[in-house]
């Protein structure tokens, strides 16, 4: 699991960033305007890096220290002679300290502030209608909650006017820590945060209404000799997981690689199976064996004639093929039938180190389970709640406590499914992989997930430099990247798991050293890291 001492790749809840805050401030004496300036200055780039020459540019402002870096956005443009309107959605005379200031200072330089409570309805309307871009700087990080008025109401016109919003560190209406909005909340292209990295922003509801993420810390490291506050996640992306890629020799042979085992695959179902065992395969798997119903085994060797491919009829006929194997995948299209059953029963039974999805996941929420130290888990929402007994929605309220909760009962390593896929290890904190495709929500997709993940596992078993949690990060963080680098070919309404199967080897390719190269880093996801004096995207 990735370390957390680095600013970079730790996640913080809102009351996590607000001490990080407090610390800059009151303990190493950083002048909190500045860091204020700082932030109006780092949104104020990112939006003439997105829209380079707008023709009108509107500022939401807020009652806190959010709506004080609004402010200065708006005096940033006005600068730069831009068409500024600044909206106060709250009375900036309530204003206090550095966001008072930063109130004064805009009107100073000449631009007009304007109260929402003031303007007609046509007024309203014609104010999104006729700008370029939208910046959101109503409430921050510390806001928790619905939306009130008349903050829910200018999210909805915001909404209906399609147009692009910039927000300012934190979508309005979206909970910072948890990733959930009740309610309506402002749906942003573009949000740049800043500081510490809240977790909200990247699971859950986060991506939906967050969009792209661009972290800017402003320079908070350079004070920084350890953290002040405890993150309750680490970000480990495909930037950061292909550390753990065992490294290759030339005289390697397909022993050295692992043996997966994929138990898949009940009449109807057999696709499932096939994806499962050539994702693993791709993954770099030396050798991968299914084992489905008999009907399936033609089909499966067309396809893919690189596999073993066995059909199963009873459980005991596994027992020579895990005996073979180093790790199983069990429950892609496995089903819930007597031969589904039985195939779980064996695989459990076997004592091998193993990953369950799907179908094995539903057969296992029904039984007693011991918790077991070679184990994955990979459910989404829905599956995660029949494990641990309760709803959907109280998953999705808290998917970090869910992660950790099912790597606790369960054992071995959780991997939650969703937008900011977590992974989860007993006693550590959850890792969070960054970024969302759309296309990925079709069917097969977790299948070709599993398969990934498990090829990881195999190398893991014959690599000693890898733990069962890193191969699980690495196949996690893969499966995303590789969905990226095929929806730049395909699209997000056409892309199919076969898509990004086949851009796996692509992904690798492109970081594996050429026996003393140095390995290049991967796609953007749909996050990026900025840091203040040395900005990546300048």
């Amino acid at each position: 699991m990735p370390t957390t001492q680095s600013l970079t790749e730790s996640l913080f809840t809102a009351d996590g960033v607000q001490a990080l805050d407090r610390f800059l401030i009151e303990d190493q004496g950083v002048d909190g305007y500045g860091l204020m300036q700082k932030a109006a200055r780092a949104a104020f780039r990112q939006l003439l890096r997105h829209w380079p020459a707008p023709a009108s540019v509107v500022v939401l402002c807020g009652p806190g220290n959010n709506g004080g870096d609004g402010y200065l956005v708006a005096a940033n443009g006005q600068r730069q002679g831009l068409a500024v309107e600044c909206v106060a959605v709250s009375d900036p005379g309530q204003l206090s300290g550095d966001a008072r200031r930063a109130w004064q200072d805009t009107t100073s330089v000449g631009v007009s502030v304007r109260r929402w409570d003031q303007l007609s309805t046509e007024e309203q309307v014609a104010l999104f209608a006729n700008s370029t871009v939208v910046v959101d700087a109503m409430l921050g990080t510390g806001a928790h909650g619905a939306l009130r008025q008349p903050f829910d109401e200018v999210a909805r016109q915001l909404e209906r006017s399609g147009v692009p919003v910039l927000a300012v560190d934190v979508p309005s209406g979206l909970d910072a820590s948890l990733g959930v909005a009740e309610g309506v909340a402002v749906r942003a292209d573009i949000t740049v945060t800043f500081i510490g990295q809240k977790a909200g922003l990247l699971t859950g509801q986060g991506p939906h209404y967050a969009g792209r993420v661009v972290y800017d810390t402003l320079g908070a490291e350079n004070w920084l000799d350890s953290l002040p506050a405890a993150p309750v996640a680490a970000i480990s992306g495909w930037h950061q997981a292909q550390r753990y890629l065992p490294r290759l020799s030339p005289a390697a042979h397909k022993g050295d690689f692992g043996h997966v085992l994929v138990v898949a695959g009940d009449r109807g179902y057999g696709g499932a199976g096939l994806l499962a065992a050539e994702a693993a395969a791709r993954s770099g798997a030396g050798l991968v064996t299914l084992a489905t119903r008999s009907e399936h085994v033609t089909a499966a060797l067309a396809r893919c004639p690189s596999l073993m491919v066995r059909g199963v009829v009873h459980g005991n006929e596994l027992a020579p093929l895990l005996e073979k194997a180093d790790v199983v995948v069990c429950g892609p299209g496995l089903g819930q039938s007597a031969w589904g059953q039985q195939m779980l029963q064996q695989v459990l039974a076997s004592g091998k180190p193993r990953l369950l999805d799907a179908d094995a996941l539903n057969l296992l929420a029904k039984r007693s389970a011991e918790p077991f130290a070679h184990q994955v888990i990979t459910p989404h929402p829905g599956e995660a709640a029949r494990l641990l007994d309760c709803s959907v929605a109280d998953v999705e309220a808290d998917r970090l406590a869910a992660v950790y909760r099912l790597s606790e009962r369960f054992g071995g390593v959780a991997l939650l499914k969703g937008a900011g896929t977590l992974v989860s290890v007993p006693g550590k904190i959850p890792a969070l992989v960054p970024g969302a495709n759309p296309g990925m929500g079709t069917g097969g997709m977790g299948d070709v997930l599993s398969g990934i993940v498990g090829g990881f596992m195999a190398q893991a078993v014959r690599a000693s430099s890898i733990g069962l949690a890193e191969g699980v990060l690495l196949g996690a963080s893969l499966h995303l990247e590789a969905a990226v680098v095929a929806s730049q070919q395909k699209g997000y309404r056409g892309l199919l798991p076969m898509d990004v199967i086949e851009a796996l080897p692509v992904v690798l390719a492109a970081v594996e050293p050429r026996f003393g190269e140095p390995a290049t880093s991967g796609q953007n996801t749909g996050y990026e890291s900025v840091h203040a004096g040395g900005h990546t995207d300048e």
